[in-house]
């Protein structure tokens, strides 16, 4: 009798925590249905009352405005040169000092690493009165040198790669010494492919933290021609946000989420494993 009772709360619980998460995944997704939603509408839906899902009249008017008053083209490639650029040197420059930190011995190693760490404890906003300093002396004010190159290693990838590198067995590597593989040799035929995990969750994180970056890039940039998306939205918002252009500004937001959306699908399976393989290891 306590095989079907214990089978009834596994199913009672089961439904309880899809429900959760179901209500849970519609509050997040809503909002985002609602910015596609009004970006298709005609001013007299948007401003009807009460507010509805249903889009009598959709138009895609809103997208051509935007375009034509806005050089969103423009802005988009420079977010997407930005974020990529940032994303291949934190991949490759964070994957090569994890493989250092978790497989050499060199001294001083755990008090460099330890110094690092103590990196991530400063506030952000700590760094940018500095930062801007020495991104004025250097002359790189609105170029995407100032953009790209203070960004290029973060120490959250250094320390995400070191604790995925350090679960990989010694031998193999031992392995690949006796068979004649260079240091970089090993790190590019035996580290990089057991780690694709953990590049993907890093790749993300660092694309989506590039593309959605707005304090850094409106202290270093103020030409237009150099804007990036979040500084774009933020002058569409404030010349047009409380007037007749709402759908025109929601149809901004759309046209800058989606590259995110499509790069979390891209990297989606890579970075679910990511996670739950790094939460084991020690």
């Amino acid at each position: 009798m306590k095989i079907p009772a214990i089978k009834t709360k596994s199913r009672l619980t089961n439904i309880i925590v899809y429900t959760i998460l179901t209500v849970g995944a519609l509050s997040m997704a809503i909002p985002y249905l609602w910015m596609v939603i009004t970006s298709i509408k005609p001013i007299e839906e948007i401003q009807s009352y009460p507010p509805s899902f249903y889009v009598r009249h959709p138009t895609f008017a809103p997208y051509k405005e935007l375009f034509y008053l806005l050089p969103m083209g423009r802005y988009l490639l420079n977010s997407l040169f930005v974020a990529s650029v940032v994303t291949l040197c934190n991949v490759f420059l964070c994957s090569l000092a994890g493989y250092a930190f978790a497989k050499h011995r060199f001294y001083g190693k755990d008090k460099i690493f330890l110094l690092l760490l103590s990196a991530i404890m400063i506030p952000y906003q700590v760094n940018l009165i500095p930062g801007f300093i020495i991104v004025k002396k250097l002359g790189w004010l609105n170029s995407f040198n100032a953009l790209i190159i203070p960004n290029m290693a973060m120490v959250f990838g250094v320390f995400l790669c070191r604790q995925y590198i350090m679960s990989i067995p010694n031998d193999l590597i031992d392995a690949a010494k006796i068979d004649g593989c260079s240091e970089f040799g090993i790190y590019r035929l035996v580290i990089l492919p057991m780690i694709k995990p953990a590049l993907a969750t890093l790749a993300i994180f660092t694309f989506l933290s590039q593309w959605n970056s707005f304090v850094w890039p409106l202290i270093v940039i103020n030409t237009s021609s150099m804007r990036t998306v979040p500084l774009a939205l933020s002058v569409l918002n404030s010349q047009f946000g409380f007037g007749t252009k709402v759908a025109m500004v929601m149809a901004g937001a759309t046209v800058v989420t989606l590259p995110v959306l499509i790069v979390f699908i891209c990297f989606q399976k890579y970075f679910i494993k990511g996670i739950a393989s790094i939460g084991l290891k020690g």
